[in-house]
Parts: structure tokens; sequence; C-alpha cells
């Protein structure tokens, strides 16, 4: 069953389809009847068109449904202990157009495929804008489902998130549960700690940029100090405010603008800092990675800008490359 969000979409297409099939039949009918600058002017208005029609199917129902896998390797003089390799996954907006709970179940099996160490999810678990009491039954089933397929996933280190602006207009306490629920650490503006034999991690969790006060100070408050850290928080807008130490901050939010045009870029973004929209940037000496995330959000397309797992190693500088 098409998605509400894409319905239009289909309609379009369906006309679409027709309309340029009549505009071909129409032109080999007349073919002989026009002179041969006419032909051309046809021809090429029927290409543009069609061109644009296939590249629109592409962009709303096609790219949205594939999934990349990302591979990158940091290496930070703030990492001392054994190599990581970390899963980073973002704004998978459960209940939207091309994310349900079954698809959430595929990536959660994609993603213990892909063997890492630790998970990162860095927020948006839920599409839309409205709370949870403003939901139907159905919906709620959907997104709370699709947050409890993570209780599938086996790395070594476990699994973190960061909480997201949807989350939290959907109830960050109801995200937040359900990601416990599945045995994902939820942090907000606080750390946990990961003992393992190649010298013990922080991560620590800042709170979302619009609709919470991020706050590095009590997100590592506590934190043992000389252990190698990460932060993790929703939106990159944030980075500038991290204190010197972390060896990486990851964030999400931005969908890499979900649509890059060719010669153009992307015209589009949530970010205010748009040096922080996609992937990596190291500014100061330290270090943040954005993921393009899974989902949409608005417009429910995406365009040379797939849904992605990014795969990070991340590694002090004396370390060699596993």
């Amino acid at each position: 069953m098409l998605h509400p969000q894409l319905l239009p979409a289909g309609i379009g297409a369906v006309i679409g389809f027709a309309l340029i099939a009549w505009a071909a039949v129409w032109l080999v009918r007349r073919w002989r009847t026009l002179s041969r600058r006419k032909r051309w002017i046809v021809f090429a208005a029927i290409a543009i068109v069609e061109s644009a029609y296939w590249i629109n199917i592409y962009a709303w129902f096609i790219e949205p449904n594939t999934l990349v896998v990302r591979h990158v390797e940091i290496v930070s003089e703030n990492w001392s202990g054994a190599p990581l390799t970390i899963a980073a996954i973002s704004d998978v907006h459960v209940g939207g157009p091309h994310v349900d709970a079954a698809r959430m179940g595929r990536i959660v099996q994609r993603l213990n495929e892909l063997r890492p160490e630790l998970v990162v999810m860095l927020g948006d678990f839920v599409n839309g804008h409205a709370p949870e009491a403003e939901r139907t039954p159905t919906e709620n089933q959907e997104i709370l489902g699709g947050i409890a397929t993570f209780g599938a996933l086996n790395a070594r280190y476990g699994a973190v998130a960061a909480i997201g602006n949807h989350d939290s207009w959907y109830g960050r306490g109801a995200v937040t549960t359900a990601l416990q629920d599945a045995g994902v650490a939820a942090l907000w503006n606080r750390h946990i700690v990961i003992r393992r034999s190649g010298g013990a991690i922080v991560v620590a969790g800042i709170a979302d940029a619009w609709t919470g006060d991020p706050d590095f100070a009590a997100a590592l408050d506590g934190a043992p100090e000389n252990t190698d850290t990460i932060v993790i928080g929703h939106n990159p807008d944030s980075f500038p405010d991290m204190p010197d130490g972390p060896a990486l901050m990851l964030a999400g939010h931005s969908h890499c603008g979900q649509v890059t045009l060719p010669l153009i870029g992307r015209p589009a973004s949530v970010v205010h800092n748009r040096a922080y929209e996609c992937h990596l940037v190291q500014e100061n000496g330290r270090t943040l990675y954005t993921t393009g995330g899974i989902g949409t959000s608005t417009l429910p397309v995406r365009f040379l800008t797939s849904p992605e797992i990014v795969i990070i190693t991340l590694r002090g500088r004396d370390t060699p490359p596993t």
C-alpha cells in the first residue's frame, strides 16, 4: 500500500506516463508532416519531459529505498587505545514513506552482517512532527516496533543513541524508554563508559540543539580523565562548542541535504553552518563526521544522496592501519 505522503507522486507518475505515451504516439503519427526543424523541437521537448519524469520516479520511489555502506578511516591524535570500529546510522524516521518496522529489521540485519564493535544511532527515530498522543495506534505501533528491532543488534560493545528533534516532538520519554527496552543506551547530556581490554572508551551524548540545551560539560561530567572519548549528538551545529579532548563527534540531522544536483550541489539544508552538513569535517584540531542518514523528511525524496550506513574505523596516529 502506498504511503499517504507518496500518493500525489504516485498519481503524478501514472498521469505523467500516460501523457508521455500520448505524446510519443502523436509524434509518430505526425512525424512525416512536420518540418525537420519542428521534428527536432518536438523530439527534444519530449526527451526533456521524459528525462525529468524518470528522474522524479527515481528520486521519489527508488533511491530512498536503497542502502549504501560507506567506509571511513579517521586517525586522531586524541585516540590512544586500540582501534574501534563504529557503525553510524541516523534519521531513520520510522513511520515515514520509505521506512517501516520491516525495513528497520532488514537494516539491523545488515548492521549485524557488517560486525561493528559499536553501533551509534544519531537521532530522529520518528517521522513527522505530531506527539505520540495525537498519533493513531497503528502509527505508534509502527514507530515503537521499528525502534524495538534494535534489540536484535549484536555489536560487541552494544549500541548508544542520541535523541533528535523529531523524537522530542513525538515524546522524548517514550523514545528513550523504547530505546532502553531494546538495550540501547539513550544519552541526553550524559555519558557512559565502555570497558575493554584495548582501553576504556567514554561515549558522551549531548542534547538536541533544536529541542534542548546541548551541554558538553554536563555530558562529560564525571567521565574518567585521559580516556578515549567520542561525542554523539543529533545536530552538527553544536560542533563548535565541543571542547578539546574528544577524538570525534558524530552527528546526523542534515540528511546531507537529501538532494544533490550535478554542478549545483545541495539546494537545501537544515543546518545553520553548511560546512558541517555532510561527512568529514576537521576544524581547529577537532573532528566531526555527519552522516546523511537513512530516512527522509519534508519531501520524501532522495537524489544522488543515498541512505547510508557509515562504518568508521577510529585509530590513533601511532596505530598502524588494520
